[in-house]
């Protein structure tokens, strides 16, 4: 455990920004760290909205993963607190952050989970759109100092773990959250619907 430890520490340096890291970069890192989260609603919203009824299943499978994962994350989290790296004093934050534990990383593994979700939905572009925004997120937080390099391995094996959960659950109960689902959407905005303003 003390060599993983090391590695990941000795990773996070190499990766980390310093004082001296021109401003303009890390000012886009934090843009990206704190932002492009906010890509996976809106996929997951314009899949709804601009599909039929296999695009939205795949939309609600994908929350069902991402919700799942991020509750194995809560577990985690509580069975094992592992200190951010400004919480050890090691290399430079550049970011306000609570002092919970790092490992495995929220962000990336709702990002990880939604790509995973997509892949094995069909969906290769939008799986592979997710993928790189995921990355991007992953080295944006160990860049700024959030997160240590090994909380994204981690992330991406909880999120490819919910997957595989959720797939034997999903091809029994699918079926009826997407047509539940779908009743409940025409009927909350029958309005919008009948103007037209939304895809039925």
């Amino acid at each position: 455990m003390q060599a993983i430890e090391a590695i990941n520490r000795a990773l996070f340096l190499a990766l980390n920004a310093t004082p001296e890291t021109p401003h303009g970069l890390v000012a886009a890192a934090i843009l990206i760290a704190n932002d492009a989260i906010l890509l996976a609603p809106t996929a997951l919203v314009c899949l709804w909205l601009t599909g039929g009824d296999e695009r939205r299943e795949l939309a609600l499978r994908a929350c069902a993963v991402g919700f799942l994962a991020l509750g194995i994350n809560q577990l985690i989290g509580l069975a094992w607190y592992h200190p951010r790296p400004f919480a050890i004093g090691l290399g430079h934050t550049f970011l306000p952050h609570a002092p919970d534990s790092s490992f495995p990383s929220d962000h990336a593994t709702l990002l990880s989970a939604l790509s995973f979700t997509f892949f094995q939905g069909g969906k290769r572009q939008l799986g592979l759109f997710m993928l790189v925004v995921d990355l991007a997120v992953a080295w944006a937080r160990v860049f700024i100092g959030v997160h240590f390099p090994f909380d994204m391995l981690g992330a991406a094996l909880v999120a490819g773990l919910a997957c595989l959960l959720v797939k034997p659950l999903w091809m029994m109960s699918g079926p009826f959250v997407t047509k539940t689902s779908i009743a409940l959407y025409r009927k909350l905005l029958a309005l919008p619907i009948g103007r037209g303003w939304l895809r039925r």
